[in-house]
């Protein structure tokens, strides 16, 4: 049997170097590496789609909607890491209920679930589909991040010119407008 082939696009930002660093020793699969001079190039990310079994999509939102453009018809199996799908492709969210699991494994494309909408759905959909909770009820949602989901100009900014409004925690996505709320819901 070969070994599948896996792509990372997105691989040189703050989860794809997450996912390339996680994955680089392993004996059991072949990394996809597109040369840095390259990574922009539609033909070279096609090529590498094209190549691929599996795909990672480590992106902002619209360059991932973009992506699966590009993807389309090569037959490679996606995950996205970016809120662009969430709501539409199958949630990789295994435990949400006994069939998830197998839904995942049998899906083309599945949407890597949000840090904060995973600990809320965790906690809320049990109680949901037990009846324990009414699904009209009007709920909260509390969490606290840090900035390394903001991507690389962020981290930049946090890491070498931290002022000291920085340090503390400030509110926002409170005109429920926020982009994880359809996830959430």
């Amino acid at each position: 049997m070969t070994r599948p082939k896996i792509y990372i696009d997105g691989q040189s930002g703050t989860t794809g170097l997450e996912i390339r660093q996680r994955l680089a020793d392993r004996s059991d699969i072949d990394l996809l590496i597109i040369p840095e001079d390259r990574r922009h190039e539609e033909a070279a990310r096609k090529q590498m789609f094209e190549e691929a079994d599996l795909a990672f999509l480590c992106l902002p939102d619209e360059a991932a909607r973009e992506a699966v453009q590009l993807a389309e018809g090569t037959g490679v199996r996606l995950i996205d890491a970016s809120t662009a799908h969430r709501t539409a492709w199958t949630y990789g969210f295994p435990e949400l209920d006994r069939n998830q699991e197998e839904r995942i494994r049998q899906a083309d494309k599945v949407a890597n679930p949000g840090c904060h909408a995973t600990g809320f759905i965790a906690a809320v959909a049990p109680l949901s589909r037990s009846g324990l909770l009414d699904p009209e009820t009007v709920l909260t949602a509390f969490s606290l991040t840090g900035y390394t989901g903001g991507g690389k100009k962020m981290i930049a900014a946090y890491e070498t010119g931290k002022t000291p409004q920085m340090e503390a925690p400030k509110a926002y996505g409170l005109d429920l407008n926020h982009k994880h709320l359809p996830e959430m819901m």
